[in-house]
């Protein structure tokens, strides 16, 4: 299979709207296009309570022809317009979709967060993990929120192998970004977040981009979209994942990263397993 994630940071843009960046979102998506994958997992969608408008699925339908699309937006009492994710699998492909509340500090469960695939041998799971935000003020909840993932990632993993993937929102390790030192108590690189991702390691999963790549450097999924030149001079992150069960791991064949062109943000990143 081949598996493709990306954190759009907004879907609605980019097929609605006419802006540069959401030309260059349409470039990354037709990018995605081309790999000619069985399953895409898009975060940060943006789309309404409602979900994807009758334009939005008009536009969806003619986009990824060969795709069935299932969404999840923010919803009361979180931010409307905020967060939300949406897989699309090709049409052979019939899963079983649910729609998982982890237990979560309020608003997380509803911001539209966790999407999960059945398939009769093993799940295919996305997420769009909380920021710490500006001054680490969500710093505490994030932690209940990695406390309360790792957990239903590991119930999952006891029924059949899983594969995780999305916007974790977290360095793991010093060579996962550009700048460690001067970004230690940064939201996205704190002791505290680097080790909730150990711990969801630990729970039985592999990291497939460094199984596959090894101790490989500047490679990042992520650069600052309001700095001009953070793509240009590579001061990215890489924060966005596939993950694997332990036990499947050595069926990864490829985990790395698409090109984004001159688009900053997030770039997609790419399985083959």
């Amino acid at each position: 299979m081949k598996l493709i994630s990306w954190n759009i940071d907004s879907l609605n843009a980019a097929l609605t709207s006419d802006s540069a960046r959401a030309v260059l979102s349409r470039e990354v998506l037709q990018t995605i296009l081309n790999e000619n994958p069985d399953i895409i997992a898009i975060q940060e969608t943006k789309l309404p309570s409602s979900g994807p408008s009758k334009k939005h699925q008009a536009i969806l339908e003619e986009m990824f022809a060969d795709y069935e699309f299932v969404w999840r937006s923010s919803v009361e009492p979180a931010r409307k317009g905020y967060a939300g994710t949406m897989f699309l699998y090709k049409k052979d492909l019939t899963p079983e979709v649910t729609y998982p509340e982890i237990g979560a500090p309020e608003p997380m469960d509803s911001e539209g967060r966790i999407i999960t695939l059945e398939f009769p041998e093993f799940f295919v799971t996305q997420v769009y993990t909380p920021n710490a935000g500006d001054g680490l003020k969500r710093l505490e909840q994030r932690q209940i929120w990695d406390e309360k993932y790792a957990a239903y990632l590991k119930e999952l993993d006891q029924q059949k192998p899983v594969l995780a993937s999305g916007d974790f929102n977290v360095a793991h390790q010093e060579i996962d970004l550009a700048n460690p030192k001067t970004n230690h108590h940064s939201a996205g690189f704190t002791d505290e977040e680097r080790a909730g991702f150990t711990n969801l390691l630990n729970q039985g999963f592999t990291d497939s981009f460094r199984y596959v790549n090894g101790k490989v450097t500047g490679v990042y999924s992520w650069w600052a979209q309001r700095s001009r030149t953070s793509k240009q001079n590579n001061s990215g992150w890489r924060i966005d994942y596939w993950l694997t069960s332990n036990r499947i791991a050595d069926q990864i064949k490829v985990s790395n990263m698409l090109d984004s062109g001159q688009r900053r943000d997030h770039t997609p990143i790419m399985l083959e397993i």
